[in-house]
């Protein structure tokens, strides 16, 4: 893989950027801070997205801009593709808004699915990418300080390595699959054989044998029997025959019998209603008479005509009605002349009662007022005490302006004041870490070149020194280090001015705050003694409303007893006029009462008048009835006679006799045939659950072979599972150790070549990638033990030896990505600078397609074939790429 071209817009510290990149040695070099991993940063987002970055997308996208995009065109195994990201930031959180990849055949859309065809492409995903071609700053002990496992499970996974424990896991997993499927089929087999031969003991073919004979008996037994049955049956239907003829005649008999007891009884209940009817007549009659005198006397008390003939009932109910008429004025006048009376003495209540609650309701209101005027005077009194602590909070205010006297800022500006001093403080310390390093690496130069002019020839080629440029300029560097002195002491003061003006400035923030507290007290007093102000005014209003209420009703209750007297005064007056309403309305209703008892009696006398008339022809109609009755009597008595003479006992016992004997036959043969039925059914049950049991053993019979087929076959495939799970663990293990011989002979020519060092024989790597150093005395070190800069030479080491050793093992597939080496000098000292430009050269003779290098270093700088120069504009904050001979330019002047 080679990349080709990489643009940004709006990612973090890029306004807008654009770099071709060629195979070979690229350098991108610039100042600290100025963006230059940021660039690497981009290709590596565009490939595998912000997560393997340890970023989220806010971090992504520039402060104050809404979208960020990135495109990266590179070239992988002849064919050319472009990647496209955009990143949108709408105030709450960042998404990716698009994500395309264009192949030469397609073009894939999608975050995930871009993602997984450049996994698939490199053969790589993110943590392997970076533990294999980017070595990003500040990581480059990754390898070195992991432990055993973790760099074994990188190097393995690198080397593809860690699909054949991928593999074996399956594999382990399909066997313990396949065992515990054929754990279950044993014991389902063995449940099956018990099943079977509990089967096969009871000998189920005999069984229904004897069953079905003895079905076969029964049937003929049910058939003869039947057969007895039907012929009882017709012998007892014949015999109910005749007894049924006869007992029809005797029914008839009794009916007769019945027929003439009813005549008899009818004709006697008749006479007997006649005989009661002549009482009626009598009865009536009497009452008649009486009911005559009755209304004499009745028409005595009335203004009526004195002759019971020749007074109506309707002419009494119509006098009735008149009377009844004024009773019933009267009656109404007497009850409006209580309800008046009612009215007026219950007005007469109200307006007592009405009074009371009035008094009382002004002696409350005159209580209520003598409340609020206390309340009034103790709110005047927290109005006072309220503007002395409003005093005492403006001479604290004062106090604290006082501090803002000979500051720099006015009150409101200390924050802003102190965040900037912060800021420059920041800008300080970040000046002194520089000048601090360029100090360092100045001494160095200073130390290492003095080493060399007093051994006169150089420890490693054995040249004279003299003429070197590293002798040459002593002087220079000497002088450097002074000025880098001066200027770090100069840095130093400058921060601690800074630092106690920002003392000051917290100090100024301080009381900024305490004055804003008060303010807010202030405030807060102020407001509470304005309420209580208030409080007092409605307090005092409050209490002269009260009295005035006091007096208003005072003088409606005053109002209310006379009124109470007025009520009174009439209510006895309507008591006088209804004792005069109550003699005329008794009179009314005595009157009312007699023509009542009038009317009713001419009632009755009209009615026992008809009833006698009633009773009279109703006597008469029965002596006839009667005389048809003995009519029919005498018919009913000539028919009986003639039945008498057809009947014989003799033939009905008879028949009796075979009804009986056919009955009592019929019901034991029934109680047979349901015996015979019911067995009948049992065996035809039990015949049906012997075919079906024979029926399942034959099913467990097959179901017990396909069984022991399953087991057999589950037997083989865990065999199968077994060799192909240990068949991968070696594998793994040959493939590894192969490996590992291969990468320690790349690990000790790489390690050899970068550090030329006579300290050192060899580098040792164990198959569980446990790696030692071996001294030229025979001595062993851990890695960890090693310097700084020896450290990181051996990671660089290791770390190109793994990428060489997959570049040899690929054997013309795919190349890999190009090798990035972001700021690999951070640990390094100018000896071993030139070491790692070796390493560089070296790679790229082995066949490294493109190697990108982020770095100040001059010696790299040198070495590169191509260069990108990245520079940050102080005024944005922005930073831009220059090539070819702009950067040339442009690493001349750093």
């Amino acid at each position: 893989m080679r990349i080709d071209r990489v643009r940004l817009s709006n990612f973090k510290c890029y306004a807008d950027a654009d770099a071709s990149l060629d195979a070979g040695v690229t350098v991108i070099h610039g100042l600290n801070g100025s963006g230059k991993s940021s660039l690497l940063e981009a290709c590596f987002f565009a490939l595998y997205g912000a997560t393997p970055l340890d970023r989220t997308l806010d971090e992504i996208v520039t402060i104050g801009a809404e979208e960020a995009e990135v495109d990266l065109w590179f070239t992988h195994a002849g064919a050319s593709f472009h990647l496209h990201r955009r990143v949108r930031d709408t105030g709450e959180r960042a998404t990716t808004a698009d994500c395309t990849l264009e192949t030469p055949t397609d073009t894939i859309e999608g975050a995930r699915d871009v993602r997984d065809y450049v996994v698939d492409l490199l053969r790589m995903d993110a943590d392997a990418f970076v533990n294999c071609a980017y070595v990003r700053q500040g990581e480059v002990n990754k390898l070195i300080n992991a432990s055993p496992q973790e760099r074994q499970d990188m190097i393995d996974d690198l080397l593809q390595l860690g699909k054949l424990e991928d593999y074996r896991q399956r594999a382990e997993q399909a066997r313990r699959g396949v065992q515990s499927v054929r754990d279950r089929q044993r014991e389902r087999l063995a449940d099956l054989d018990e099943r079977v031969a509990e089967y096969e003991e009871r000998d189920l073919h005999a069984e229904l044998n004897e069953r079905e004979t003895e079905l076969a008996e029964i049937e003929d037994d049910i058939a003869d029997f039947e057969a007895n049955r039907e012929q009882a049956q017709q012998t007892k239907e014949e015999a109910e025959r005749v007894v049924e003829q006869y007992a029809e005649k005797r029914a008839q008999l009794a009916d007769l019998d019945e027929a003439v007891d009813e005549l008899k009884e009818a004709i006697a209940e008749t006479e007997r209603e006649r005989e009661a009817l002549g009482e009626t007549v009598t009865d009536a009659r009497e009452r008649v008479e009486a009911l005559d005198e009755r209304v004499a006397d009745l028409l005595a008390e009335t203004d009526l005509d004195a002759d019971p003939d020749a007074v109506a009932v309707e002419t009494v109910r119509e006098r009735r009605s008149t009377v009844a008429a004024e009773r019933d004025d009267v009656q109404e006048a007497h009850g409006d002349c209580r309800t008046t009376i009612q009215s007026h003495a219950s007005e007469a209540e109200t307006e007592r009662e009405r009074a009371a609650d009035l008094a009382e309701r002004a002696e409350e209101a005159r209580e209520r007022a003598a409340e609020l005027d206390g309340e009034a005077r103790e709110a005047a009194e927290k109005v006072a005490e309220a503007d002395e602590r409003i005093a005492e909070v403006e001479d604290a205010i004062e106090a604290k302006r006082e501090a803002f006297a000979d500051a720099p800022v006015d009150v409101g500006d200390a924050a802003d004041y102190r965040e900037s001093l912060r800021e420059d403080l920041e800008a300080v310390r970040e000046r002194e870490s520089e000048i601090r390093g360029d100090l360092q690496a100045a001494r160095s130069a200073v130390e290492e070149a003095e080493a060399l002019r007093e051994a006169g020839k150089c420890p490693e080629c054995g040249q004279p020194v003299e003429g070197s440029p590293h002798v040459d300029a002593l002087e220079e560097r000497r002088a450097e280090v002074e000025s880098l002195e001066a200027d770090l002491e100069a840095v130093r003061e400058e921060k601690a001015e800074v630092e106690e003006r920002l003392e000051r400035a917290d100090a100024l923030v301080d009381a900024e705050s305490e004055i804003e507290r008060l303010a807010s007290r202030k405030r807060d007093v102020a407001e509470l003694r304005d309420g209580h102000a208030d409080a007092v005014e409605s307090a005092r209003a409050d209490a002269d409303a009260k009295r005035e209420e006091a007096a208003d009703l005072e003088e409606r209750a005053e109002d209310a007893r006379e009124a109470a007297a007025d009520a009174e005064e009439r209510a006895d007056e309507a008591r006088e006029r209804l004792g005069t309403l109550n003699g005329r309305l008794a009179e009314l209703k005595s009157r009312v009462a007699t023509l009542d008892d009038l009317a009713d009696a001419l009632a009755d006398r009209e009615s026992a008048t008809n009833d006698l008339e009633g009773a009279r022809e109703r006597r008469e109609n029965l002596a006839e009835v009667n005389d048809e009755r003995r009519e029919r009597l005498a018919e009913k008595r000539e028919r009986k006679r003639e039945l008498e003479a057809e009947f014989d006992e003799e033939r009905l016992s008879d028949a009796r006799s075979e009804r009986e004997r056919a009955a009592d036959y019929l019901e034991q043969v029934t109680e047979k045939l349901d015996e015979l039925g019911e067995r009948r059914d049992d065996v035809r049950d039990r015949i049906t659950v012997l075919k079906k049991e024979i029926a399942d053993l034959e099913e467990l019979r097959e179901e017990r072979d396909a069984a022991q087929e399953r087991v057999d076959a589950l037997e083989s495939l865990v065999d199968e599972s077994e060799e192909l799970e240990t068949m991968y663990g070696t594998l793994r293990s040959e493939l590894r150790q192969r490996n590992v011989e291969k990468l320690e002979r790349l690990l000790n020519e790489t390690f050899d070549l970068v550090y030329g060092n006579d300290s050192y024989a060899r580098l040792e790597l164990d198959g569980d990638y446990e790696l030692t150093v071996y001294q030229k005395d025979g001595e062993t070190l851990e890695p960890d033990q090693l310097s700084g800069g020896e450290r990181a030479l051996f990671n660089l080491s290791l770390r190109c030896a793994v990428y060489r050793l997959l570049a040899e093992g690929i054997e013309g597939s795919a190349p890999l990505p190009p090798l990035i080496l972001d700021e690999p000098t951070v640990f390094l000292d100018a000896g071993h600078v030139s070491r790692l430009v070796d390493l560089v050269e070296s790679m790229r003779e082995l066949g490294v397609e493109q190697i990108l290098v982020v770095s100040h270093d001059d010696e790299l700088v040198g070495a590169a074939d191509d260069l990108l120069h990245v520079e940050k504009d102080a005024t944005s904050n922005r930073s831009h790429v220059t090539e070819g001979i702009e950067a040339e330019s442009a690493a001349t002047l750093d």
